[in-house]
């Protein structure tokens, strides 16, 4: 069992974390946490094994608003250098799908995590942004980093039934769970950082959910 902290634990991934995972969770959330106060966001780091940074202001910036929120920026930038000071060994970060734009995808073959993304949004710009400052942390400063592009989880754990690219990226709550346990017990995260695409074994699947960590979707 580890001791993990989550940032953002009272959106719906965190909820489905905090049902799902069999570690020791620290909440870290509006109004009491909030990660764009580093001095706060460093005390809440120390003595934890991982940190699960899901803390995005998603009513200010979406794939949906065309508008940037540097507020999620530099809540981003603080959690990676509170866990570099605060010794956490292994970061996990939501980053989204929309880092790379799937939507009326024809390139042929599957869409890979490690290829050059074109994100659809400034939201998702700012997801690639995320994975960019994670990729630094791992090389430079010799943390773990594992983004995951999450698809779409919702309240109900139904998939949607329109539109057709909202279906072919529906995420489970139990995949969900089982995809962020994985990236948590694993024993390394192969050269320091990992991009991972993360949703259930849809119908027209169109990403890659190949992974270091051993996952499978249901």
């Amino acid at each position: 069992m580890k001791k993990v902290l989550i940032t953002g634990s009272g959106g719906v991934i965190g909820g489905v974390l905090k049902k799902g995972l069999p570690h020791e969770i620290t909440d870290f959330d509006l109004p009491d946490g909030d990660v764009r106060n580093f001095d706060q966001m460093l005390n809440a780091a120390r003595g934890h094994d991982v940190l699960v940074h899901l803390a995005w202001n998603t009513k200010s910036e979406n794939w949906l608003s065309d508008s940037f929120d540097a507020g999620n920026v530099e809540g981003t930038l603080n959690v990676y250098e509170a866990a570099h000071q605060a010794g956490v060994k292994r970061v996990i970060v939501a980053s989204s799908v929309h880092a790379d734009d799937f939507v009326g995808h024809h390139i042929a073959g599957p869409m890979a995590p490690y290829a050059l993304p074109t994100p659809d949004s400034l939201y998702g710009a700012s997801k690639c942004m995320a994975e960019a400052v994670g990729r630094y942390y791992a090389s430079a400063k010799g943390m773990e980093v594992v983004c995951i592009r999450f698809g779409g989880v919702n309240r109900e754990n139904v998939p949607p039934t329109t539109p057709p690219s909202e279906r072919q990226v529906w995420f489970s709550h139990e995949d969900c769970a089982s995809l962020v346990d994985a990236c948590i017990q694993s024993s390394d995260v192969p050269e320091n950082y990992a991009i991972v695409y993360g949703m259930s074994n849809n119908k027209d699947l169109i990403h890659d959910l190949s992974n270091p960590f051993g996952w499978t979707p249901r």
